[in-house]
């Protein structure tokens, strides 16, 4: 549904007929220059193989084409690969309430107890590596 909904910023990896990526992103209606990365997924077997970064890299090219501004997400403070990846993609962690092992951490961000780190990067921006793919 989503890829059909909203397909300039729902793009999928396929490897011989089977998903192996994806990536939900909303564009925001409240502040249209910022796109939303929801959920960003690889399958096990095909992660570090540059899958992220390339549906990441679909979405900012479809960001560019709407003149929007930032891309942004939110994850686990505890979750230390995504920190990692999203760092290798040119994102920033966003100062928040605290530090959590080296992470930081904005308190209630997606409501009471749900505290997550908030990463965001230019949408004209590209990765730290320069890397597209």
């Amino acid at each position: 549904m989503y890829a059909t909904l909203f397909a300039n910023t729902c793009p999928l990896a396929i490897i011989d007929g089977q998903v192996v990526g994806s990536v939900i992103a909303f564009r925001s209606q409240v502040d249209p220059s910022e796109i939303y990365l929801q959920d960003v997924m690889t399958h096990p077997s095909h992660r570090r193989k540059g899958i992220t970064r390339m549906l990441v890299e679909e979405v900012r090219r479809q960001g560019l084409l709407w003149a929007c501004r930032r891309l942004f997400l939110t994850s686990e403070p505890d979750n230390h690969a995504a920190h990692r990846a999203w760092l290798a993609l040119g994102f920033s962690n966003i100062p928040g309430d605290t530090q959590d092992q080296g992470v930081s951490v904005i308190y209630d961000y997606k409501g009471p107890g749900k505290h997550r780190a908030v990463y965001e990067r230019s949408i004209d921006a590209e990765p730290a590596d320069g890397r597209l793919y």
